[in-house]
């Protein structure tokens, strides 16, 4: 086969794993570079193009995109489903999973469990909003914020209310969420390709810090998950349409909560602590399912 992998480093660990991963299997593997990409949009001979390069004779494309290219990069994975080539994750998957609130109602309305989540615009909703997630501690959420950036833990009610107003003064769209004290500062990274939790690991952030991520100083170690946590984390994405997604979840007291599903889950943290070849997992994924054309969203935009 011939695979496209869109990243914007192939250094990076977990396009490099792909591009080894592919390589030892058989298979032609080429990186591009999406964002330098053009697109000839027409009827009937959809292009891409790299320089002068026309990207063609592709069986299926590997989806590695920024978030701060979500618009442009999810237009390149819709060219490339239009000239029929298989994307590990479809471009409107990527976009509903990549809109935070959004991700979260499409939860929601399927019963999946979620912190209580409150969003609001009106600066005379604060008090209501602060009280409707139970009231601080709070964890406060730029929509746009990835990798823990734009997240804050409000401790009182009022330095809740004094970060909403700061970020209402910089017209940003914010999330408040319950805090789920009894997590501890860590969460469940679920790694899910199809329909199964392939690999998990507990991410714990560094001392004193509540979020979780590697890339804030958090180490990462191997967990057993349950059940009903397998089951939250498979469903999620399901719901989301992704054939494969990183799931964050935190163990409540009443059960597992999604706080994230994430389409370009990142390799290193995962196949380093679990020792997994996750990678070659993906590429067996796509050697099943890019030969016979199946999509989720195939003609919804």
């Amino acid at each position: 086969m011939k695979i496209g992998i869109l990243s914007r480093n192939r250094r990076l660990y977990s396009t490099n794993s792909l591009v080894t991963a592919a390589e030892a299997r058989g298979h032609e593997v080429r990186v591009i570079n999406y964002v330098k990409c053009s697109m000839n949009i027409t009827s009937h001979r959809p292009q891409i193009f790299l320089g002068a390069d026309a990207l063609e004779g592709f069986d299926a494309v590997i989806p590695r995109i920024g978030a701060s290219q979500t618009f442009f990069g999810t237009a390149v994975v819709r060219q490339f489903e239009m000239m029929g080539v298989y994307s590990l994750n479809e471009s409107v998957a990527i976009s509903r999973s990549r809109d935070k609130l959004r991700s979260l109602q499409l939860l929601a309305r399927r019963g999946v469990g979620l912190p209580v989540t409150g969003f609001a615009r009106d600066p005379e909703a604060t008090g209501h909003l602060i009280k409707m997630c139970g009231g601080a501690p709070l964890v406060i959420k730029l929509l746009e914020g990835t990798q823990g950036m734009g997240v804050v833990l409000a401790e009182t009610n009022k330095a809740a209310e004094s970060v909403i107003e700061a970020f209402r003064g910089l017209d940003a769209n914010i999330l408040v969420q319950e805090f789920i004290a009894e997590a501890k500062g860590a969460d469940i990274r679920c790694f899910v390709i199809g329909d199964k939790v392939v690999a998990a690991i507990k991410r714990q952030g560094a001392e004193g810090e509540f979020r979780s991520n590697l890339h804030r100083g958090g180490h990462a170690s191997v967990i057993k998950i349950t059940p009903e946590e397998r089951s939250a984390a498979t469903r999620a994405a399901r719901i989301m349409g992704l054939n494969v997604a990183g799931v964050d979840l935190l163990r409540a007291n009443h059960g597992p909560v999604v706080m994230e599903v994430n389409s370009s889950p990142g390799l290193e943290g995962i196949e380093t602590a679990t020792g997994k070849d996750v990678a070659g997992q993906i590429i067996q994924f796509i050697e099943k399912n890019a030969p016979l054309g199946k999509t989720r969203t195939r003609g919804k935009g």
